[in-house]
Parts: C-alpha cells; structure tokens; sequence
C-alpha cells in the first residue's frame, strides 16, 4: 500500500511538472508571436496583412528599448524588455525606468479622487475656492471652474501640454508656469472658454490640479501621490520626481530623437508633474490598471472605492472620463491613456471587464508607430474584440486628386503633413516623417496604414476636417 501511494504521489508530481512546462511552452510562443506578429493599423481589403518583427520595427524607427506588459485574466502574465538603455548601454528590462509623460494624469486623477472621498476637495465646486497665492483667471467671471471638468478636459483651460527642460536650462517654479512667467517655455494658464461646453485637450488644467492639490494637502505633490497611489499599489519602481535623482537616473532608459540619436543631456526635465512628470514601468502602470478594474467591479479598495473607481471610468464628453480615455461597452469597453514627452512614447490600455490589457513603453521620437503595432499583435494573439488591424477597400486615385492635392496642409493638434504625387498615386508625409502611400478609399476617404487616420478634402481650396479615432481636426491648406 505504501508503495503504491509512493507511485502515485510520484506520478502527480510528474503530471504537475508536465503541466508547468507545457504552461511555459505556451507562454513562450505567444510572446514570440507577439515578438513577430506587428501589424499595421490599417489592411488594404484583398492584400494579405504585412506582419514584422519587433527587431527590425525597432531597429526602422530608430527606438534603441521597448518594454512591454501584458495583462490577462486579470493578472500580469509577462513583462519584457528589448533592446538597451542608450546604443552601447545596458539591457532594458522590466524594471527599466521610463517617462510615462500623459500617462501621468489618470495617476494623478486617481490621486485627486482620493482627495474628493476623504473630503478635502470637492468635484463641482469652484477650484478659485481653493486657491490662496493664485487663481485661475477666466474669460466667463460667472462661470466658475471646476475639479470634475480640470480632470475631464472640459474646463476651457488653456496649454495643450509641455516640452519639458532640458538638461542646463532654468527649471520654474510651478507658479511661473502657472503664469507663464519666465523662465516657463509655455504661456500662462486660463480659462478661455465656457466651462462645460466642449472637451479640449489641456495639460494645463492638470497643473491647476497639482498646485491644488499640493496646498490642500500640505505636502509636496511627489510625497503626496506616492502615499497616496504608488505605495498603496505596490508601484515600487515608480516616482513624480523630477529631476529624476542619480540612483534612479542610473536605472532609467535615455530619451532619443527621430534618428535614434540620444537627447542631448539625457531626459528633460518636467516640474508639470501632474501633467507629465511620472517615471515608471508597464509592470507598474499594469497594477495601476489592475486595481482601476477591481476597484470598478468591487473587488478591491487600495485607493478608490467602488462607486468613485466607476465615476472615474465614467464619460464626460467625447469619450474621456476623469483622467482616463474610456471607449466602447460590455466586453468591449476598454480605457486608458498615451504618454509623448521628448524622446518618450507609451500608451497603456485595458478592458474593464475582460481583465485584459497591455502596456508599452518606449524611449525614442519615432516610438508612436511601434506602440500601435505591438498593440495589435497582443490583440491578435489574444483574440480581443478591439484594437484589431482594420481592413479597409482602396480604389484608385482619380487625375483630378492626383493633380489638386499635393501641397503643404495644417491640421490643428495633428501637426503639418505634405502631400506629393508619386506616379499614378501620392504619398503623405507628418511633420519631418517618412512619405507614405496616401490611399484612396470609398466615399471621398483617404486614409494610411501605419494608423487609424481619415482625411477628408472636401472643402474649399482643398480644406477638410482630419479624424483619428475620436480626435477631429480642421484641415486647411498652409500659407505660403
């Protein structure tokens, strides 16, 4: 009897280590079709989807470190680094230290609703109600500004986002950037518009938000939101300091230009903390993201309860909640932000039921293209619902297209882009970026592949509107 329970206690032990290596086996091979599997944002209907490495991605946009984590099931399943710090520095790896830019202030969101539950701010009062050395001038002196719509976007608040210092340069105070006061490279902080009235992208209101919350609650904003978000979700690799210090600086992945090269001095440095100043990994920004999901679903309360974890994933306007990007519904809800500060591009993105997600960190100008393909290749290996390559029909260009639209155009937040005429076809190039074929699709439509972007020229004088997911812009020729 004794032996016979010998071999089976054997024999189970064996099947687990069997079942551990085929777990691992598995494992292995979706990151390694993931690894192989970018995709372009955009198929041409037909024409078979052109999948490449991330090598060889990294190696064509000239990004030197990537660093990837993906979530699923609610849990983290695997975070890798790839490729190194800087040419010829050490390895990236999941503890790499990267700018996490605009990925910043759903953090700092978290951290302001913190606030709200424990009674030291309130959503819908007036922010000038707060304030002491400062306020916030504003066009409409009746229509008071609010905590609810700094964090939403909504408030009329003016600077889209920061450049950041770099290394030698002056670095304000808050208050100088606050008022645009030297040696602050952007202007002073207002509202222009009728609070409520429409979404518009603002940094600035986040560094409302930080003066704030930093006298409100009588500490300084990096000792604030690391007792009140980052320790409490075990963001251990995760800092608002800025300048980043020596010892961490020395963990960290360097920032590089659009050729690859490294940002003189190494990163800027970004005193709009709330807006753009957190260091960290995707393994952290993954627990981030973890906990806004079982928070949501009552399952957790390290920071936020249940309820205010829903208000936050709530839309206010234009599918932005109180820090968060917040698209779809049911299985296919899914929220999240992007980061670009100098030479730093990420993105973070999860599902809210599903339990999935992936986040990506990158330390090169030209690292907005990867992140979008090594999306895709998780979405695919996974089978998620969204965040898939589209497939679209391309006709051909018609002569009087090929003879009217090449030229310099401005399209608002996007930035500029040329149009030129390549044979029978043209290409489109963003700002200093490579040409790319301009496609033509159906019902007066041209779009690309590398992502999700719709151009229209259907005003005057080749005028249009440029759209890119839920962000529209009017296109106009540029001035000669």
């Amino acid at each position: 009897m004794r032996t016979n329970a010998r071999l089976l206690a054997i024999a189970a032990l064996l099947a687990a280590h069997s079942a551990a290596f085929g777990a691992d086996d598995a494992l292995a091979k979706r990151i390694a079709n993931v690894e192989q599997g970018l995709q372009p944002a955009v198929a041409i209907q037909g024409a078979p989807v052109q999948r490449k490495t991330l090598a060889e991605e990294m190696a064509r946009l000239g990004v030197p470190g990537v660093s990837v984590a993906v979530i699923h099931a609610g849990e983290i399943e695997w975070a890798k680094g790839y490729g190194v710090v800087t040419p010829g520095g050490a390895a990236v790896t999941p503890n790499t230290l990267f700018q996490a830019a605009s990925i910043s202030k759903p953090v700092t969101a978290m951290a302001a609703l913190k606030m709200v539950e424990n009674g030291a701010l309130a959503l819908d009062r007036d922010i000038n109600a707060y304030t002491g050395l400062w306020r916030l001038p504003r066009q409409y002196d009746d229509k008071p500004v609010t905590l609810r719509q700094l964090l939403s976007h909504t408030g009329g608040v003016t600077v889209h986002g920061f450049p950041g210092y770099a290394a030698g340069k002056p670095v304000p105070t808050l208050m100088q950037i606050l008022n645009g006061a030297p040696p602050a490279n952007t202007r002073g902080i207002q509202s222009r518009g009728v609070p409520g009235s429409k979404w518009q992208y603002s940094g600035g209101g986040y560094e409302v938000l930080q003066y704030i919350m930093a006298e409100r609650s009588g500490v300084g904003f990096t000792q604030l939101l690391r007792d009140t978000v980052l320790t409490p979700l075990g963001m251990k690799d995760s800092t608002y300091a800025q300048p980043l210090p020596a010892e961490l600086l020395a963990n960290a992945a360097l920032p590089h230009d659009r050729e690859g090269k490294p940002v003189p001095g190494g990163p800027h440095t970004y005193p709009e903390q709330a807006a753009a100043g957190l260091w960290s990994t995707p393994s952290d920004l993954a627990r981030f993201a973890i906990e806004t999901r079982r928070s949501a679903a009552g399952q957790s309360n390290r920071v936020l309860s249940q309820s205010m974890s829903n208000l936050m994933l709530a839309p206010v306007m234009d599918n932005y909640g109180l820090g968060f990007y917040v698209e779809g519904a049911g299985q296919q809800q899914g929220f999240g932000h992007s980061g670009s500060n100098e030479g730093y591009r990420c993105a973070m993105t999860a599902y809210t039921e599903r339990g999935d997600g992936v986040i990506v960190m990158t330390n090169g100008e030209r690292g907005g293209e990867l992140l979008g393909a090594i999306i895709r290749a998780v979405a695919a290996e996974y089978d998620w619902p969204t965040l898939r390559t589209k497939v679209r029909e391309s006709v051909p260009v018609s002569a009087a297209a090929l003879d009217a639209l090449p030229g310099s155009y401005e399209a608002g937040a996007a930035g500029g882009f040329a149009i030129a005429r390549a044979g029978n076809g043209l290409t489109i190039a963003f700002g200093k970026g490579t040409p790319e074929t301009l496609y033509a699709g159906l019902g007066g439509v041209y779009f690309i592949t590398s992502r999700d972007t719709e151009l229209r020229f259907d005003g005057p004088n080749n005028s249009g509107r440029l759209t890119s997911g839920t962000f529209t812009a009017p296109i106009t020729p540029a001035k000669r």
